[in-house]
């Protein structure tokens, strides 16, 4: 597996409604990693393009808000289109340390892996605690972080990513991993530190009513993934009805 260097890969931040962070976010990753960046800009009211741009990133503008993995989805396009091998995406309210990010290109390298999360257990509250451990029984996926968003993609992993199996997919956490994981991509995790984002909250889990309505739309989603993966192992007998 060749191993990514930073200066191969770009830097996808979504963002939507960021305008008091994003510029820091762009001039960390440019000062640190030296790559390209590439704001995906989800339908803002307010001045994150301008901002972005003033800071140094590439700007890409959606006329709709698509979420955070709609907008992820189009910047891992963008890059396969102009040539990039290697996707870095982080938040834009300032969570992730620019600091943080050469660990994920080192595990990348010690790991041999497709895709490398960070990962920050201590920021995780009760509600995500739980909602952790239901997901590592409902999904077998071992992991200890399922909505970080700070992540490297090689360009293998990019190419699933980009196809339109990927492109439903309501969340860039369990839905992304479960298609990643059932292609054979090898996804680790890397311990990483975080901060409290400065501005707003989390839309996903904000409340315990948001965190209800979030984990029963993954757990249906997982529950489809899988009757789909045993329906299309199934045999089928010579004049059987589809």
């Amino acid at each position: 597996m060749p191993l990514l260097a930073p200066a191969a890969c770009l830097a996808v931040v979504p963002a939507r409604d960021e305008v008091a962070t994003v510029a820091e976010v762009v001039a960390g990753v440019r000062r640190t990693l030296g790559c390209g960046v590439l704001v995906v800009d989800d339908a803002s009211t307010d001045g994150t393009a301008s901002a972005a741009r003033a800071a140094g990133a590439e700007v890409l503008m959606l006329p709709i808000g698509l979420g955070a993995w709609g907008a992820s989805q189009a910047g891992i396009r963008y890059a396969l289109r102009n040539g990039y091998r290697g996707v870095i995406s982080l938040d834009a309210d300032g969570q992730h340390l620019p600091a943080s990010l050469p660990d994920l290109f080192i595990a990348h390298q010690r790991e041999h892996a497709n895709v490398v999360i960070g990962t920050c257990i201590e920021r995780l509250s009760l509600p995500k605690r739980i909602a952790w451990q239901y997901l590592r029984l409902l999904t077998g996926l071992r992991l200890r972080d399922f909505t970080s968003g700070l992540r490297l993609y090689d360009v293998q992993a990019m190419r699933m990513l980009a196809a339109p199996e990927a492109s439903l997919l309501d969340f860039q956490d369990v839905g992304v991993l479960m298609l990643l994981a059932s292609k054979g991509m090898r996804i680790v995790e890397t311990p990483t530190v975080m901060q409290e984002r400065k501005e707003g909250h989390s839309r996903v889990f904000a409340s315990w009513a948001m965190v209800a309505r979030y984990m029963f739309h993954t757990t249906i989603l997982c529950i489809s993934r899988l009757d789909l993966g045993n329906r299309s192992s199934r045999p089928t007998s010579a004049g059987a009805e589809p």
